[in-house]
């Protein structure tokens, strides 16, 4: 696992939090009291593209993604009623938050993208497997916090310097491509580097 320095944590938290959206569902991520609650990807990843590229902080984002850690059910009937929760919570934002539990993801993962999946043992768990290692990034707050913990296992590097890569812990080489040509789309100076 890659180490962030202060400097780099300070600056990606505050980068992330000139998106509105994210600024208020980190406040509000206490509230909800999901167990091992991460807002995670995109809605992080790319506000930061966005400030790099001159645009606006949420322009484009499509969805807010917040993972949590829940073996007891792993029902997709469970899942929906989190988000169900999550949805009341948030509406006011006006932009979709979807709350999916990384324990069930292994259930659903192989029969929607094709390719097998192991069970996870918590939260980070699933963000160490994103396809491309520079978004796998998560902020966690509680209420014992006053700033939000960063989850960056690859480190913050490759993100800034718009580099993308496969990930080797989960390889999945043509998702992989898909993603990285969906993201050069949007922000045309990322590279592409695969080994």
């Amino acid at each position: 696992m890659a180490t962030v320095n202060a400097e780099a944590r300070r600056r990606f938290i505050a980068q992330v939090r000139q998106n509105p959206n994210n600024h208020v569902l980190l406040e509000r991520l206490p509230a909800l009291k999901l167990p091992d609650a991460w807002l995670v990807a995109g809605c992080l990843f790319q506000t930061v593209w966005n400030l790099t590229s001159g645009r606006s902080p949420s322009a484009g984002i499509k969805d807010y993604d917040l993972f949590y850690f829940d073996a007891s059910d792993l029902s997709a009937q469970a899942e929906a009623a989190v988000a169900a929760r999550v949805l009341a919570c948030c509406r006011d934002l006006g932009v979709t938050v979807e709350a999916k539990n990384q324990a069930r993801v292994h259930t659903w993962y192989s029969d929607h993208f094709g390719f097998a999946y192991p069970a996870l043992v918590d939260s980070r768990a699933g963000i160490d497997r994103f396809l491309v290692p520079c978004t796998c990034v998560g902020l966690s707050l509680n209420t014992a916090q006053s700033e939000p913990a960063l989850y960056a296992p690859y480190g913050l590097l490759d993100l800034y310097r718009g580099v993308l890569r496969p990930n080797p812990l989960c390889d999945h080489r043509p998702l992989f491509r898909a993603k990285a040509g969906s993201y050069r789309q949007r922000w045309n100076w990322l590279r592409v580097v695969e080994d």
